[in-house]
């Protein structure tokens, strides 16, 4: 809904049902700023505009409060269980992002080895992602090179096929072997150099190698190392030591003390300002294969066990397997709901322990260690950053007295030579930071000559009145182009542009603050208009070099459009005149040549060895260029 519409909130309160579901708040920008999940959507909604009840807990009173400000309405989607809100909410958090939600930031993809056990020859190999495809997946992974030492090992004690051709064990067409077979790393199936049954015995072998089972091969590497030097063949002993040599490697690789048998993950986090960082340890069959950590932003006072349900929510629904046990500091804030989502997600059942003593608890103790450690490492980078970012943007409207926050900026320069071919930039910057997903480019149609007034006017106006459009057609925030509409406009010149794009928005009906963005005697960022007064930041503020670095981007941006127009028109002047040089050929001519001055100097024959250029064209084109220039040359 737009923020113009009227919103009953206490009717529609009264409508909602006495039933689970997840309700989702959107401010006057119709962005989802909020969604929650609720075992009775009325008394869940109900808390937010009673805020001495008790039922409302989740989060802190300051953001119920955000909340309570900047909604304009809200929607509800009811389920049939809290079990199915969870999963819903869950969804929606990461299709939205919401503002006041707890998110996990980190989209970091860790590396797994993967057994393709879904083909009849299977592979083992590095995957970026794991899936539910039929494959076995061992990992996550800490580091790309241990996977990739692990993978060529495995590949060298057993020499399955690398290739990634489908091969059928019931194939009677048997195909000639390529390169890896004849230097030994590869036993050919597709040539019917080993059966079905001798390479799944591999496989088997392979699977027992990467669970860390590992004893009985180096046992049986030790005892075909002896067999080889009984029989004098020395160099193959010799390899086999070396094999010996790397399983045993690997192993003090991944020596750890082992826990217990079987799969955990060790979660533990570190609290900061308005983050968390959560440290997650590997361990598969009791050994550590790697230990990763994540970022929870938007935390804000809530509490921890909402911040580690947020967590495990987020992460254990993105990844293929879930393990058998997951051992964390705090237990998740709805603790039976969490089981039965994980058992379902898994397939099976998935313990949750709070360890108190012992070597699980210790292990808890050092992954929340190595979260504070980690946190303290990314703390001040991460306030320098906001302190950039959104504190500039909060600086900006600090400057000019503004309320409300400056999460959306957008900014308009006109750039033209001499008259020719105007056009105008849109840059956008949300939270601080370019978003240029949403720059957008207009050229003028309906200026002539070097008008920038009236240029602005016309940008301004077009881009507004497409916002209009995209609003009565029923565009979804999301999928318009112009849905999405700032908090500030700021654009190039000083007064008079100012004035002008305020003009254009009070015709429209739309109510936006303009600034213009004035720049000293040397093309410098100097200050703001901001109706009618010169407003001048200190220029050691983060706040002005924000504005610097929005009015660099946007005369950047306006520029470049502009040479590109240039750069298309003085193509289609000049090699568009000429007989037989189509758009092909135009294309093939300037990829070869780079520059219309390197075809006019070229001869026929240097002509003739671009793509497509036959003699004729090569002809067309030099004769063109030596009758345009008086035959000068």
């Amino acid at each position: 809904m737009s923020g113009d519409t009227a919103f009953n909130f206490n009717e529609e309160i009264k409508r909602a049902p006495d039933k689970p579901g997840v309700y989702i708040f959107r401010d006057k920008n119709d962005a989802v700023i909020y969604v929650g999940k609720a075992i009775n959507l009325k008394n869940r909604l109900r808390t937010y505009f009673q805020p001495s009840s008790t039922n409302a807990r989740n989060f802190d009173r300051s953001k119920v409060l955000s909340i309570q400000v900047l909604a304009r309405s809200f929607e509800y989607i009811v389920t049939d269980t809290e079990l199915e809100a969870l999963v819903l909410e869950c969804n929606l958090i990461k299709e939205y992002m919401p503002r006041y939600n707890v998110k996990l930031k980190d989209d970091k993809a860790y590396p797994y080895i993967c057994l393709s056990l879904s083909e009849d020859f299977p592979r083992v190999e590095m995957a970026r992602k794991a899936a539910r495809d039929g494959n076995k997946y061992f990992g996550p992974f800490s580091g790309v090179t241990f996977v990739s030492e692990v993978v060529e090992l495995a590949n060298t004690l057993w020499p399955l096929r690398r290739c990634t051709k489908k091969i059928s064990s019931n194939a009677a067409r048997k195909e000639r072997p390529c390169l890896n077979y004849h230097i030994g790393k590869c036993r050919a199936p597709c040539g019917g150099h080993i059966g079905a049954e001798e390479y799944r015995a591999n496989v088997s072998e392979i699977k027992e190698f990467l669970y860390g089972k590992r004893g009985g091969v180096v046992r049986r590497l030790e005892e075909e190392m002896l067999n080889a030097a009984g029989e004098m063949e020395f160099e193959k002993a010799a390899a086999l030591r070396d094999k010996i040599t790397a399983v045993r490697r690997l192993d003090e690789k991944q020596a750890t003390e082992t826990i217990s048998s079987g799969d955990h993950d060790v979660i533990a986090m570190a609290r900061g300002e308005d983050c968390a960082m959560m440290q997650v340890f590997f361990i598969r069959e009791g050994k550590m294969t790697g230990r990763e950590h994540y970022m929870m932003t938007g935390v804000d006072k809530d509490e921890d066990g909402l911040i580690m349900q947020a967590f495990l929510t987020q992460f254990y629904s993105g990844v293929p397997a879930v393990p058998k046990e997951l051992d964390v500091e705090i237990g998740p804030q709805d603790r039976d709901i969490m089981l039965e989502w994980l058992r379902n997600t898994a397939g099976r059942k998935v313990a949750l322990v709070v360890p108190e003593k012992g070597d699980k608890k210790r292990l808890i103790e050092l992954a929340k260690k190595n979260a504070e450690i980690t946190l303290a490492q990314f703390g001040e980078q991460m306030k320098r950053e906001k302190e950039r970012t959104r504190g500039a943007a909060a600086e900006i409207a600090g400057f000019l007295g503004l309320e409300s926050e400056l999460r959306r900026i957008e900014a308009f320069d006109i750039s033209n030579v001499q008259g020719y071919e105007s056009v105008a930039s849109m840059t956008v910057f949300e939270d601080g930071k370019p978003k240029r997903s949403d720059y957008r480019k207009f050229k003028i149609k309906y200026v002539a000559g070097a008008n920038d007034y009236a240029a602005m006017e016309e940008a301004v106006a077009r881009r507004f009145n497409r916002y209009i459009k995209e609003m009565e057609e029923g565009f979804d925030i999301e999928d318009g182009k112009f849905t999405r509409i700032p908090d500030l406009i700021l654009v190039d010149g000083g007064k008079g542009q100012a004035g002008i794009a305020e003009r254009v928005l009070d015709a429209l009906n739309i109510s936006i603050p303009v600034c213009g963005m004035v720049k000293d005697d040397k093309h410098r960022t100097r200050g703001l208009i901001y109706r009618g007064t010169e407003i001048s930041p200190p220029k050691t503020s983060e706040g002005f070099k924000l504005l610097t670095r929005i009015q660099d981007e946007t005369h950047r941006f306006a520029v470049e459009y502009h040479r590109k127009l240039r750069e298309k028109a003085m193509l289609r002047s000049v090699l568009d005149d000429i007989p037989g040089i189509g758009p092909e050929r135009r294309k093939a001519l300037l990829r070869f040549f780079g520059s219309i001055e390197g075809i006019e100097e070229a001869g026929v024959e240097t002509l003739m060895k671009a793509e497509k250029i036959n003699r004729k064209a090569a002809e067309a084109v030099y004769n063109f260029f030596r009758n345009k220039n008086g035959g000068s040359k």
